[in-house]
């Protein structure tokens, strides 16, 4: 009969704890590469769809997959492998800044390769015809006790039929007139949910985006906390926690 020391099991203990580490790296690795990447929203420019505070699942692989699905964005290969369908119309997305590659934004598709957009009296043309809009129930937030004003919402309707919820801050908006933008093949124009505090292809800042450059599509708020709140707190999240938006799906 053979025994093994104290010492030896002690050794192959912490060698067997490091491959299952070093697996379990890898393994997220992978997900966080091909599959799904958290992201958590830092402002309010998608509200009332995304708030701050908000931690979500975007999928790598829903559009195929370009040099910034890899971390540190390796230039490994250019344009994009196909894997998945284009970006459509209303699809919520991240995507690095044409600008500045090593910032990420999320916005709303709104216009394709090809078509022409304009925002006339804070209302969205796309190829000449308006999009549709209804007069929707105000948004009012409610934080921590606290009680905002309510806020104009619309619900609009993309010619494919899929409609979603817009915020509108003020009448006569810095963007809510502007020039006729025509979509360069190969790129997409971006806008906010909160028209009338995001900064998106409305603006040089961000300018039209390549299908290159986006990331993923916005899927699962999978968590979120109040603006203001650390999601690390986890002795606050009885009172921190927004619990109403988990495991909710993007639209």
């Amino acid at each position: 009969m053979s025994v093994t020391s104290g010492t030896k099991r002690k050794e192959g203990g912490l060698g067997e704890t490091a491959r299952v580490v070093f697996h379990a790296l890898i393994i997220a690795l992978v997900i966080r590469t091909f599959l799904f990447q958290p992201f958590n929203i830092p402002s309010g420019s998608m509200k009332a769809t995304l708030l701050v505070g908000d931690y979500l699942f975007v999928s790598k692989y829903s559009y195929g997959y370009s040099k910034y699905s890899l971390p540190l964005s390796p230039p490994l290969f250019s344009g994009r492998i196909p894997g998945g369908l284009l970006p459509q119309r209303g699809d919520v997305v991240v995507f690095r800044l044409p600008k500045d590659p090593s910032v990420d934004y999320i916005k709303r598709v709104i216009g394709l390769p090809g078509d022409k957009i304009q925002v006339i009296d804070g209302q969205v043309y796309i190829n000449g015809t308006a999009v549709k809009r209804e007069p929707a129930p105000p948004f009012i937030e409610t934080e921590e006790g606290t009680r905002e004003a309510p806020v104009k919402r619309w619900k609009e309707t993309l010619p494919d039929g899929k409609s979603f919820y817009t915020l509108d801050l003020v009448d006569n908006g810095f963007a809510d007139n502007t020039q006729v933008y025509t979509v360069p093949p190969g790129d997409y124009f971006m806008m906010g949910d909160n028209r009338d505090n995001s900064t998106d292809s409305r603006f040089s800042q961000v300018g039209f985006v390549p299908l290159q450059n986006i990331v993923g599509k916005a899927q699962l708020i999978f968590f979120s906390v109040y603006d203001g709140e650390r999601a690390w707190e986890f002795w606050r999240w009885p009172w921190s926690v927004r619990w109403s938006r988990l495991f909710t799906i993007v639209r």
